[in-house]
């Protein structure tokens, strides 16, 4: 018999809304928006925006990775879309 490996327990990191905001250059209005679609501005709409998660009675918080993810695919959707502009 093959010894069973354990993994260690991931423990994701929550940020609070400050963190966020630092994190990712947004004010709170701007994105409380990505989260709320308003038909008066829905450019500001963002589906894939992160939604935070309740760690408490009135307190929310934002799964680090899923920050991370989301500005990795926006820095990657900003240069492809350079990369087209520069093409003749």
């Amino acid at each position: 018999m093959s010894p069973q490996r354990h993994k260690a327990p991931v423990h994701p990191t929550i940020l609070r809304r400050k963190q966020v905001e630092a994190r990712i250059g947004l004010s709170r209005t701007a994105i409380y928006s990505k989260m709320k679609f308003d038909p008066k501005r829905p450019n500001d709409y963002d589906p894939t925006f992160p939604r935070p998660i309740s760690i408490g009675a009135k307190a929310v918080g934002w799964i680090e990775s899923e920050i991370e993810e989301w500005l990795a695919a926006r820095i990657q959707k900003t240069r492809k879309a350079r990369l087209n502009e520069e093409r003749p």
